[in-house]
């Protein structure tokens, strides 16, 4: 195994997942504000499931995201 090539496509992977998580979020919030099922500031619960399925690996992040 290559340790410099793995980090990097790990790094490359969460980067891609970062942006389009907060792309995704931005944008469902905004949508939740204008149409007035979210006031704006609400603290809304939030999970992320991690998925690899070639290493049977499945790990849940919980959270939160909080509008104010």
């Amino acid at each position: 195994m290559n340790e410099e090539t793995f980090n990097l496509s790990i790094r490359k992977f969460l980067k891609v997942v970062g942006v389009g998580s907060q792309r995704e979020i931005e944008q469902a919030v905004a949508k939740a504000i204008a149409d007035g099922s979210l006031a704006g500031d609400e603290t809304l619960p939030a999970k992320v499931t991690l998925e690899v399925a070639g290493l049977k690996l499945v790990v849940d992040f919980d959270g939160e995201i909080r509008l104010q």
